[in-house]
């Protein structure tokens, strides 16, 4: 059974079609906890899937490396298989990829390499092109450039907005994310074969 600690922070709504699948007694992985950096409302998905919840607070540190060493140390609490960003802000410090990664993936809203950073929506659609797409990637020390596990395209609607897109682009994200740690779980992806680092 493959352990994982999801980061999130909002709403979390990949982290509940990941919850729900878990529930499936032949789902070979569970999430053992959910962390946030900020008093996020996907926390509450803790409580009402029965999972144990956390918070790192960026706000409380000094640096982003003391944040980052913080977080790193409540992660390895659970001793986890895997852990995913989903939907998680925040740049990690380059020696907590460093602890973590193969295991580290992380969801990005757009067909990387096409529109990395924090607005890949948004990008996309400033852009005028006519479909992006979703990326699971195995997070390195750049800014969504690490090694691809999964990604599909998603087309662009003549009508589209930032939310109508995203959400169309959540969808996949989900689908892609669910499949592929069950394909880790399985052993059909070796995130090895993934990682830069």
């Amino acid at each position: 059974m493959l352990s994982l600690v999801v980061l999130i922070s909002g709403g979390g709504s990949n982290l509940r079609s990941l919850l729900e699948a878990c529930q499936d007694a032949e789902y070979p992985a569970r999430v053992v906890a959910i962390g946030a950096d900020r008093d996020a409302d996907g926390l509450d998905l803790g409580e009402e899937f029965g999972v144990s919840t956390f918070t790192v607070p960026y706000s409380s540190f000094d640096s982003r490396e003391a944040w980052g060493d913080e977080l790193l140390a409540v992660i390895r609490q659970w001793s986890p298989d895997l852990v995913v960003l989903s939907g998680f802000m925040r740049l990690l410090p380059a020696r907590v990829v460093a602890a973590l990664s193969p295991n580290l993936l992380n969801t990005h809203p757009a067909y990387l390499p096409e529109f990395p950073g924090a607005h890949g929506v948004r990008d996309a659609l400033a852009a005028g092109v006519p479909e992006t797409g979703a990326s699971l990637i195995v997070v390195d020390t750049g800014v969504d450039d690490g090694p691809i596990v999964a990604q599909e395209r998603v087309p662009v609607l003549p009508d589209d907005t930032e939310d109508s897109l995203h959400a169309r682009i959540k969808i996949v994200e989900r689908r892609l994310l669910v499949q592929a740690v069950l394909d880790i779980a399985n052993g059909n992806t070796n995130l090895k074969e993934h990682s830069q680092i």
